[in-house]
């Protein structure tokens, strides 16, 4: 059973959500995950699958409301009529009357614009279109600027993070603000090849997927891993009945490149002098 967190805003989410870009078996790959315990999709206007996400979910035979569901809003749309009319077009995507998480999918296109998308969709969770609001691929400056504007504070900021990209300060700050952390690309799009994940893989009989997605959620992070074969989505939420003791949690700790360890566009540096 996955386990949960509550957000600054009072609302669960899954510790644990399935992640869908570029799968293009999306429908198939919800179905499945939902059918064996998930119950959360991490999607976004950007992988162009929020049909498929929707017809996941209804074939999947759980209960909309049992699904926490997340979007993105592309930087493209970053004006407040634009990310108005990109909400509304992912709810009829979807198929569904809201959407429990919506991000902005990152901080490119400038103050005034994050801010206006941003504002966009605090106005859409008025309205009753979203639950929550939060952030992806924002730094601490980024969300400061929120602060800064007097608007509601972001419950999540969803950013690349495995043992090699860490992202300690963004991290941090999240931390002490009380938002949560969502790690993406947390399987290292599949370079499995780093003797110590090896090592720790043949010690707790699991493979490297499961240890990283293990760690994860032992450093308090939401992971969402993403795959669109049926087994590797099945054993990657296989994780809730063990443990990575703390040694080798350390041994995990230490491969940590800062930004040299990305392994996707990382984009949470923009505007940051």
């Amino acid at each position: 059973m996955v386990e949960t967190v509550t957000l600054s805003n009072g609302q669960t989410m899954p510790t644990l959500g399935l992640g869908v870009y570029m799968n293009e078996e999306c429908a198939e790959a919800c179905k499945v995950a939902l059918q064996n315990g998930y119950r959360m999709i991490d999607g976004a206007r950007y992988y162009e699958n929020e049909v498929q996400v929707g017809v996941g979910v209804g074939k999947s035979g759980v209960k909309r409301e049992d699904v926490f569901i997340t979007s993105k809003v592309f930087h493209n749309d970053f004006t407040y009529d634009g990310t108005m009319a990109a909400l509304k077009d992912s709810i009829a995507n979807l198929g569904s009357s809201y959407y429990d998480l919506y991000l902005t999918h990152s901080a490119i296109g400038g103050k005034d614009a994050r801010l206006s998308a941003y504002r966009a969709l605090l106005d859409g969770k008025a309205s009753g279109m979203i639950r929550s609001v939060g952030v992806s691929n924002y730094s601490a400056k980024h969300i400061e600027e929120i602060r800064e504007a007097g608007l509601e504070m972001p419950v999540v900021n969803q950013i690349e993070l495995h043992p090699f990209c860490q992202q300690k300060p963004i991290v941090e700050y999240c931390r002490k603000n009380n938002i949560v952390v969502q790690a993406y690309s947390p399987l290292l799009r599949g370079a499995f090849d780093n003797p110590v994940i090896q090592e720790l893989s043949t010690k707790y009989s699991k493979d490297p997927a499961q240890i990283l997605v293990r760690w994860s959620l032992q450093r308090g992070f939401v992971p969402l891993p993403k795959s669109s074969q049926p087994e590797r989505i099945i054993s990657n939420g296989q994780v809730f009945d063990w443990n990575i003791e703390p040694t080798d949690m350390a041994k995990l700790d230490a491969l940590d490149r800062g930004k040299d360890g990305a392994v996707t566009w990382n984009p949470v540096e923009v505007d940051v002098d």
